[in-house]
């Protein structure tokens, strides 16, 4: 009779490659056959950026195993053995029953339990899940950190921009007061020009200064009087 498992709802939706991709198996099966030497290490679940301020690495599946609230059991043959027995070269080209019949001999020549075997794929895979789920809100939590900082950049970019936008203006406010200060300036100007110009022209003998709009004009009959 098969032992009770873990409940799983998602197992039967897992891909393969989610049992296959994990890491070594542990030592030895309690009070079963004897320890077989430790594989080299797999290769980490995945690696991202270690910049100060982002996402560090992530665990390698034997670590995630090792940590989860309910660890594998220790067996000689576990379900990651079984799917390195899967993918051996040597049942490269067998039939799925074939190659089915050839993994169950080995098994029961080797001692394993299927409900072992199968417990111990329900752990590994709830492991894993559970690590995906806390790296999920791990990762929400520093998105959402990230994107409050970039609200407070934005406000204090903005801030600035209200700032530096305003010193414009006041220098575009400054110009226009010097050009208005300048054009009345030039009005004074020629009307002082004009009272010039008046008083040069009762300068000149043989004129009043009628008609003399101009100091150039005035200049040109004290130079034709001069003449004369």
């Amino acid at each position: 009779m098969l032992k009770k498992w873990f409940t799983l709802p998602s197992l039967e939706d897992e891909p393969a490659e989610t049992v296959r991709a994990g890491s070594t198996e542990p030592a030895a099966r309690p009070a079963a056959a004897a320890e077989e030497p430790s594989p080299a290490p797999r290769a980490p679940a995945a690696v991202t950026s270690t910049a100060a301020g982002s996402v560090p690495k992530y665990s390698p599946f034997d670590q995630i195993y090792q940590n989860a609230a309910i660890k594998p059991p220790r067996l000689s043959y576990g379900i990651l053995k079984v799917a390195e027995m899967v993918n051996s070269a040597h049942l490269t080209g067998m039939s799925p029953e074939a190659k089915r019949c050839s993994i169950l001999m080995a098994l029961e020549a080797a001692g394993a339990e299927i409900e072992d075997l199968l417990q111990d794929a329900v752990v590994r895979q709830r492991a894993l899940n559970d690590f995906e789920e806390t790296q999920r809100k791990r990762i929400e939590a520093f998105e959402q950190s990230k994107l409050d900082e970039n609200t407070k950049i934005q406000q204090e970019l903005e801030r600035l921009t209200a700032q530096h936008m305003a010193r414009i203006q006041a220098n575009l406010d400054e110009v226009a007061r010097e050009q208005d200060n300048f054009r009345v300036w030039q009005r004074s100007k020629q009307q002082e020009s004009q009272h010039i110009t008046e008083a040069a022209a009762y300068c000149v003998p043989q004129g009043n200064g009628a008609g003399i709009n101009s100091l150039t004009a005035v200049l040109e009959r004290a130079t034709t009087v001069t003449h004369k």
